[in-house]
């Protein structure tokens, strides 16, 4: 009988090494750490998708267009091609990430766009999801 064998990325056993860093950063301490794997995935996520493209000082290429998208009219074509440069973007920065789910959702009287995914991480038991407001 065949199975399959998951990969655990060897800083989640050993508790006192951090693997990244918590968002959104708190004023007393302004960084806290992530112990976990997981965490440390979902937050890259987070900061990559809310970084606009350009933004990143020596690396214009990371982040996305999608805050550009809310001031134009969101209808199901853009709401299309959103989805589109979210799977697109996670393929090319985060190729071990497999989203499984994405719904978007719009508000165009505020000028919000929301966008949850599920996902999993490739030669791992991790899932986990994600939910994002972007707002001007």
């Amino acid at each position: 009988m065949a199975f399959e064998v998951k990969k655990i990325n060897p800083l989640d056993l050993q508790p006192r090494k951090a693997v990244g860093l918590n968002i959104p950063f708190r004023a007393k301490d302004v960084f806290s750490s992530n112990y976990q794997t997981k965490d440390a995935i979902k937050n890259n996520l987070i900061n990559f998708f809310l970084t606009g493209k350009g933004e990143r000082y020596l690396n214009p290429q990371f982040g996305t267009r999608l805050r550009n998208m809310l001031f134009e009219n969101i209808n199901e074509e853009k709401i299309g091609e959103i989805e589109f440069i979210i799977r697109d973007s996670i393929n090319v920065y985060f190729p071990r990430v497999e989203p499984q789910e994405i719904k978007t959702g719009s508000d165009p009287d505020n000028n919000l766009v929301t966008f949850y995914m599920s996902y999993i991480i490739k030669d791992t038991n991790i899932e986990d999801e994600l939910l994002i407001n972007i707002a001007t």
